[in-house]
């Protein structure tokens, strides 16, 4: 129903920021990605850059691995959520390979607003990504209203 109110040119102009320490995970990603039509895709395999990034890109959505050397991705989802304001709806997508329990709860805690175990089926993904991003651009309609 929601698709309707939304061009999906519109998604998939969002910028969209994937941080991974895996060069290979990030060439998938950004492979899946201009598949889908998305260009404002900025790719990290550093960790340690990602916070800055986040602030100077400002993505509309973040594709966040959480196991990785020095900064892991939940110390990146407490920076993240420090940084952003209350107001914001900013939404992340864990894609990692720890799919313990407490793993996805500790994301989803963190602000993580969608959890995949990899690896992952890239067609489900692109359509979770195209979920959160349409929620996003739904969130901040309301805001305007």
């Amino acid at each position: 129903m929601t698709a309707q109110l939304i061009d999906p040119s519109e998604i998939t102009s969002r910028r969209i920021l994937a941080i991974d320490d895996e060069q290979a995970n990030v060439l998938l990603l950004r492979n899946l990605l201009e598949r889908e039509g998305y260009s404002e895709i900025e790719c990290l395999t550093d960790p340690g850059s990602a916070l800055q990034t986040y602030i100077d890109f400002e993505p509309d959505l973040v594709l966040l691995d959480l196991m990785m050397p020095e900064v892991d991705g939940f110390q990146l989802l407490e920076a993240f959520g420090r940084y952003d304001r209350a107001e914001e709806f900013r939404p992340v997508l864990v894609l990692t390979a720890d799919t313990t329990l407490q793993a996805r709860r500790r994301a989803l805690a963190l602000g993580a607003k969608d959890f995949v175990a990899k690896p992952f089926d890239v067609i489900e993904v692109a359509l979770r990504i195209s979920n959160l991003l349409e929620t996003r651009i739904l969130y901040e309609r309301l805001r305007k209203a």
